[in-house]
């Protein structure tokens, strides 16, 4: 018995039914998200509003900071490890492969001369980000990279990073 087959059950099923309503009624699918961030007062922390959740993100010292949280760049990292862990989960339940452990790692790089004003080549974004998924399954290596490809298709947070998309600023 896998360690988190009480978890996958729980999850095929939920799976099982999301397939089943959304076939019947697939405007059900489409959602509309938000999050939001506003100044804490003088610290220049920011209370970040992610639906009905909202954690603290801040600036390192250097920046004026008082690290009272993860920076925008590791949340966005961080968003990006979590949506491809919930990807190999909901993978693992739909191919019904035991699992008893997965753990994502993710990393990027980061130069910030241009946003604190000193010339740069390119605009500072995070470059050079990668991830390690970490596995503990008793699927063979032919259907774990099966797995692979899947997560590589349908994880959300990974296809907005690899595939351009309009991000506008309303009035």
């Amino acid at each position: 018995m896998a360690k988190l087959d009480n978890y996958m059950i729980r999850k095929a099923q939920a799976l099982q039914e999301r397939q089943m309503d959304w076939t019947v009624n697939p405007d059900k699918a489409v959602v509309s998200i938000k999050a939001s961030s506003k100044v804490a007062g003088i610290t220049g922390a920011r209370p970040t509003r992610m639906g009905d959740h909202v954690i603290i993100s801040d600036s390192a010292p250097g920046l004026a900071g008082h690290a009272l949280g993860p920076t925008s760049p590791e949340m966005l990292l961080g968003a990006l490890a979590s949506c491809l862990l919930h990807t190999y989960l909901i993978e693992a339940a739909m191919k019904q492969i035991p699992i008893d452990h997965v753990e994502v790692e993710v990393s990027g790089t980061l130069d910030y001369k241009g946003v604190v004003g000193l010339p740069v080549d390119l605009p500072p974004a995070l470059r050079d980000i990668r991830y390690t998924a970490h596995l503990e399954c008793s699927a063979s290596a032919e259907t774990i990279d099966q797995m692979h490809l899947a997560v590589e298709m349908n994880c959300p947070v990974l296809n907005t990073l690899r595939l351009p998309t309009v991000v506008q600023r309303i009035e």
